[in-house]
């Protein structure tokens, strides 16, 4: 077999899910005809047509012709891929799903959690960008990324803990020579969400045995900052639907209903009073424009108290698309010190920084003084009680702004060489990651106390600790806030209430390694391919925060001697304000280590007899010990039986592992505060306002247990020559899961209400009345997670009128993704849009298809459509929508992408000028939502995940080489 159409047989099947190519896979070959492309699969096989795990290589030409944006953007047309998170995932930074930036790039294969997905490059890892130990994939240098391996099976035994659901590897190119530039602008059909990429890189030989190559990448994307910047965007919430029930929330008596306008009766922008003592006619009424009080013009009731559809409450506006910039910078050397030992060492330098806006300030319940010095004397005197309290949404300040900015250096060097048939190699690799996230205006409640408390001076509203000699130094400054009306606050008082905090994190990784690999003897069917390896890591992190959960409030004094606006937040006390609204732990270094040995073989046993053209098993096994979770056994079974040149079948069983992160085992208590119901029935309820959620660590954590079965076909009719058919399946068990359990879901609370497991009750804490005062958070070692279904994937690479001709279609049906925790009731994920802990849509069927036509030899398009099918809106078997909701239409989106080629000049060697159209029709997203999502209208959720939410998006550029 010639050289190109091995490697043509490589890409078209190497795989059960194989995607590359055909014209860069030929390109490839002819710009190194003697090099073998080595997969990702197995350190045993030379490429993915003998590796027993599936494989998916895809080039990164493919990746930018069909979406030219980010490589990780790009990755998720693959169906392989679900429940990843990037720039348009619900905005978050604090917390365990926004770990210090929830827009991180999370490649997550099967929707079975981003933690189990390793990402490596060139088969390093690469270090983690957040304390959840999440490796924020944009930060790979793109310009020089030659394809993506996707190892769709567990592959522990082969490739080191966190390898469970797979491997994601971006390979590089080490020969490039020359200079190529790329530069692309984009923008949306509404003019927003401005893109802006450029790119150079260039390689170069240096004498015989050297090689020096190096690129740079600007990236600049403004996003879409608001929701109601799409119209399709109707606040849709899902809240319970019969007014006045007492029955559950989801039940049969009481079933979901989805709504759209959704508003907080109590929070409207203008404030509204919600109690002034007895037979006060004041209550209910609100601030319809500044200082002048109105009758609450309430929208239609809902089953759920204070969620209303229209009507004049407040709800936020949150962005659609986080903003991003970065900044990528990369160079590689090798140098060949002998004809059996070559030197490489690399240098990676990478800067992005996100911005998104998150909820408006609300002020729930907060008492105040009725002789406020900007209420009016009318209102006061109509107030039977000396103070009153007052709800609103101040979307008259700036919205709460995460600024999350991720600086990440990698160094990597060593040797690769021979002795006799043996090829080795030994590597040491350096990351270090540092995470600032600013929190801008973060709500500082002691400012905020006694902002709200003004008395007049004279004529004059002044803060009333200001007037007091005590405090008088302490709050020299202080502003008084005016919050009767949807304007009515002052810049100055506002800027004096907000603070802008920080907070810094450091990860750093040591990683070293080394393999050997060869072939001592061979049997009568073919050589034994051997391959051994090792690996030292260490990893620490440490973090300094300007708001930590620890922070409390020295209540300011107030004018009617009580306590203003300090409720009981301190879970451990029972008292005491936290400071900021929005926090971050600081934590001291803390550290782990692991030692890991491996071994693998691939052993030919049958070649040549009847319906067995080749039959060969590989094996792995790999000795993990931690220095904080103990040890561990992890193994890989596989068979390739290659029936024909047409058929062949292969197959894996394997045992893997996930260790808890730093974070899960050691991070100090952080506090998110959060809008949850207590679902106890008959339990005193609070006044209405937000409750901390209480992030816990847990150091008694042991490693997750993987088991995975993959089995498959791939055909390829000699009859039939550029058609390729493949069908993998798989089936994946993960007992022992990391699951955080969080106090104020609502399965938890049923847990502990109707079957009193302890477990739950202890994550939810009450004061002596009984009503909740906290929830807890903390990670588990509790649940099993089950999931299974097939790829498929058909290609056929010929040609029409004489022009090559591409067609490629990809599917991925994945019915159930269970989440079996004891005394809940089982969570089925597989095919619902939204779901608990940073759970998000997991379509049952996922389709992409793929044509590429050379028109002319300089014209050439490429079209891409991908659909997913109806989504359920919730996993919960027991949860009751009214008749004709529940589900979200299925839904599906084009691409078109035309590309022109100017003929070779005597300086470009090629150019290419690109006009791409995402989104082609426009078509907007379904409209959901997670249910009991009332409380978070306008800022959460909305939409399906994976989903389009920007719309028809336009994008030109270029691409040279010289």
């Amino acid at each position: 077999m010639s050289q190109k159409n091995y490697i043509f047989s490589l890409l078209s099947g190497a795989s059960l899910f194989a995607c590359p190519m055909v014209a860069h896979a030929q390109a490839a070959a002819e710009a190194a005809p003697s090099e073998d492309i080595v997969v990702t699969g197995s350190r045993t096989t030379k490429n993915g047509n003998d590796s027993p795990t599936p494989v998916t290589v895809v080039s990164k030409d493919m990746l930018t012709d069909v979406r030219p944006t980010s490589i990780t953007e790009s990755l998720n047309v693959l169906p392989v891929f679900s429940g990843s998170r990037g720039q348009t995932t619900n905005p978050s930074a604090t917390g365990g799903v926004g770990g210090g930036n929830g827009n991180a790039a999370q490649l997550n294969l099967r929707n079975v959690g981003a933690t189990r997905t390793l990402v490596l490059m060139d088969g390093r890892r690469v270090p983690p960008s957040s304390f959840t130990n999440i490796v924020d994939a944009d930060v790979i240098p793109q310009m020089l990324i030659e394809r993506v391996d996707t190892v769709t099976g567990g592959v522990s035994a082969v490739y080191g803990s966190d390898a469970v659901s797979g491997v994601v590897n971006f390979i590089t190119n080490k020969n490039f020579n020359g200079v190529k530039a790329t530069a692309s602008a984009g923008i949306s059909q509404y003019g927003d969400g401005r893109q802006v990429n450029l790119g150079i890189a260039a390689g170069t030989k240096i004498g015989d045995r050297g090689h020096f190559e190096m690129s740079y990448e600007f990236r600049d994307d403004t996003g879409v900052l608001r929701r109601s910047d799409r119209s399709w965007f109707t606040r849709p919430t899902v809240v319970a639907s019969v007014v006045g029930s007492t029955a559950a929330a989801g039940s049969a008596a009481n079933p979901w209903t989805l709504i759209e306008n959704t508003t907080l009766a109590n929070f409207p922008f203008g404030g509204r009073i919600i109690g002034c003592g007895t037979a006060c006619g004041l209550a209910g009424q609100y601030f319809a424009t500044d200082g002048t009080l109105s009758a609450f013009a309430n929208g239609t009731a809902t089953g759920t108290s204070g969620i209303q559809s229209g009507g004049a409450g407040g709800y936020a506006d949150n962005s659609l698309k986080s903003a991003q910039r970065t900044h990528q910078a990369f160079a590689r050397f090798d140098y060949e010190l002998s004809d059996a030992v070559k030197f490489w060492a690399i240098g990676s330098y990478n800067y992005k920084r996100n911005s998104f806006f998150a909820d408006d300030i609300q002020l729930s319940a907060v008492t105040m003084n009725r002789a406020n010095a900007f209420l009016l004397p009318a209102y006061q005197s109509q107030m039977t009680a000396s103070t009153f309290t007052f709800s609103r949404t101040l979307a008259q300040a700036e919205r709460f702004n995460g600024i999350p900015v991720t600086t990440q250096y990698m160094f990597a060097g060593g040797l690769t060489g021979k002795v006799a048939e043996w090829d080795w190699n030994v590597a040491y690799t350096r990351g270090t990651s540092k995470l600032e996230t600013l929190l801008r205006n973060n709500v500082n409640n002691q400012k905020l106390a006694a902002s709200l408390d003004s008395v007049l001076v004279g004529s004059t509203p002044t803060c009333y600790a200001a007037t007091q000699s005590a405090t008088a130094a302490a709050y020299a400054d202080c502003k008084p806030l005016n919050v009767f009306g949807p304007t009515s606050s002052s810049a100055a008082a506002l800027d004096y209430i907000l603070d802008d905090t920080n907070y810094v994190a450091w990860t750093r990784q040591h990683d070293v390694t080394a393999d050997i690999s060869g072939s001592p003897f061979d049997t009568w069917a073919g050589p034994v391919n051997v391959a051994l390896s090792g690996e030292w890591r260490f990893q620490d992190f440490r973090s300094q925060s300007e708001a930590t959960p620890t922070q409390y409030a020295v209540c300011p004094p107030t004018s009617t001697g009580g306590v203003l606006n300090c409720t009981p937040f301190n879970p451990a006390t029972g008292a005491g304000t936290i400071l900021y609204r929005q926090t971050f732990p600081a934590s001291p270094k803390i550290s782990q280590s692991v030692w890991e040995v491996a071994a693998e073989a691939t052993v030919p046993l049958l070649r040549d007899v009847p319906l067995i053209q080749s039959f060969d098993v590989n094996g792995a096994v790999r000795y993990t010990k931690y220095n904080t979770v103990g040890e561990y056994w992890t193994w890989k079974l596989g068979a390739d039986w290659k029936v024909t040149d047409d058929l062949r079948f292969r197959g894996t069983l394997s045992r893997d592992i996930r260790a808890p992160t730093l974070n899960d085992l050691f991070a100090p208590t952080s506090v998110v505060i959060v809008n949850n119901n207590d679902l106890k029935a008959g339990s005193p309820v609070p006044a209405p306002g937000q409750l901390p959620s209480v992030n816990q660590s847990n150091p008694n954590l042991t490693a997750e247990i993987g088991n995975t079965l993959t089995a498959g076909a791939v055909y390829k009719p000699s009859f039939a020559p550029g058609f390729s058919f493949a069908v993998d399946y798989y089936r994946i068990k993960i007992k022992n899961a990391i699951t955080t359990v969080q106090g104020f879901q609502q399965p938890i609370q049923q847990g502990c209400y109707d079957q009193g497991i302890q477990l739950y009750c202890d994550l939810i804490v009450r004061n002596s009345s009984g009503a909740v005062t906290s929830w807890l958070v903390r990670p588990v070692n509790l649940s099993v997670v089950e999931t299974y279904g097939f790829d498929f994937e058909a290609n056929y690479a010929g040609q029409l009128g004489g022009r090559p001709l591409m067609l490629r279609a990809l599917a991925a049906w994945q019915p159930h993704i269970r989440y079996i925790q004891p005394g809940t009731t089982t969570l089925d994920q597989g095919g619902v849009a939204f779901g608990p802990t940073g759970l998000i849509a997991s379509p049952s069927w996922r389709v992409t298809g793929i044509m590429s036509y050379q028109v002319t030899d300089g014209f050439k398009f490429d079209v891409m459509y991908r659909w997913r099918n109806k989504l359920k809106i919730s996993g919960n078997p027991t949860d009751n929508f009214v008749a004709g909701q529940g589900t979200m239409p299925a839904y599906g989106q084009a691409s078109l992408n035309l590309s022109w080629k100017v003929p070779d000049g005597r300086l470009v060697e090629q150019s290419e000028f690109f006009i791409n159209i995402q989104n082609l029709f426009n078509v907007n997203p379904p409209i959901g939502n997670q249910t009991n999502t009332g409380t978070g209208a306008g800022g959460f959720g909305g939409f399906a995940v994976g989903d389009d939410p920007i719309g028809r998006y336009f994008t030109a550029g270029v691409r040279v080489k010289f």
